[in-house]
């Protein structure tokens, strides 16, 4: 206390102010001399006389956008689709130059009731639906033969998150050209299928007869579907409408690189397409794996 007091002190800090502030003015007039001189090299009349300021103008403006494009790609959130694009782009380099580098977008999930009211329609043109919401799977007081879909419909899976992306992007590019070029609203039946429900469906050689892991519904590669028209889903082939849809669907989904179950000469599915991925060996381990792949996005951005 007594030293801040003191003359001598005094004296040293008066002086070092006096040599700071002379300093200080001269590094402020040459700042605003030079940022003069940088405004007006910028104008027409200076182009020549100031041409090498101007080439400062460059480089700072590159270093801005150089600066902006770092900064978007390192706080740019990460996206399920990003994912999958870099998968893409790795493992089919066709499907992601179909698709130029830009990922499709899944529809949401078609109600069961719509399904359900469907089936009854396709099995029993002749009489009205039931009402799904009354409908009971377990009971079967209707006075019409049992529809062993309907038992079905809980254990089908409609997530298309499990069908690996080599073959869901190729249908969702089918999806969207029948909706632009056709008018056709497709949705999705069943995608990804259990080794243990497919063993259940070959039990009728008329439905299947692929048992596990000898479809490509283990493997995340193969899809059935059913049109949507007026808010209801549409699965009968008696419907001129709907078996015109099919053949179309065929045709799409044939000119992305799937095959369609229409053209099958011992059961034909009209609503069925796979991608027969070259190369694959089908296993229990290959079917993990793949499955593996269409779901990484989901949990690596959801652990």
């Amino acid at each position: 206390m007594f030293a801040l007091l003191s003359y001598e002190f005094r004296r040293r800090i008066q002086g070092v102010f006096l040599r700071f502030i002379p300093h200080s003015k001269q590094q402020l007039t040459q700042a605003i001399h030079f940022s003069r001189k940088f405004y007006r090299a910028a104008s027409p009349e200076h182009l020549h006389s100031h041409w090498y300021v101007q080439q400062w103008w460059i480089l700072i403006t590159g270093l801005i956008l150089f600066g902006s494009i770092l900064l978007l790609a390192f706080t740019q959130p990460l996206t399920a689709r990003k994912f999958e694009s870099e998968y893409l782009r790795k493992v089919d380099p066709q499907i992601y130059a179909l698709l130029d580098g830009q990922m499709l977008t899944a529809p949401p999930e078609v109600a069961d009731h719509l399904i359900i009211e469907a089936l009854q329609q396709e099995h029993f043109p002749d009489h009205p639906a039931i009402s799904a919401q009354s409908f009971n799977s377990n009971l079967e007081d209707i006075h019409r033969p049992a529809m062993p879909t309907h038992s079905d419909i809980s254990t089908a899976d409609r997530k298309w998150h499990k069908m690996n992306p080599r073959f869901k992007q190729r249908l969702l590019m089918v999806f969207k050209i029948m909706k632009e070029q056709h008018d056709y609203e497709l949705v999705l039946l069943e995608g990804y299928r259990s080794p243990e429900r497919q063993n259940s469906l070959a039990a009728d050689s008329n439905i299947t007869k692929a048992k596990g892991f000898q479809s490509y519904h283990q493997f995340g590669l193969a899809a059935d579907i059913a049109f949507k028209r007026h808010g209801k889903v549409v699965i009968t082939e008696r419907d001129p409408w709907a078996m015109r849809g099919y053949e179309l669907y065929g045709q799409v989904a044939e000119s992305v690189g799937l095959t369609w179950g229409g053209r099958w000469k011992s059961i034909k599915d009209f609503g069925h397409t796979e991608y027969r991925m070259p190369g694959l060996k089908k296993t229990a381990e290959m079917a993990h794996q793949l499955i593996h792949e269409g779901q990484l996005q989901v949990h690596t951005l959801h652990p």
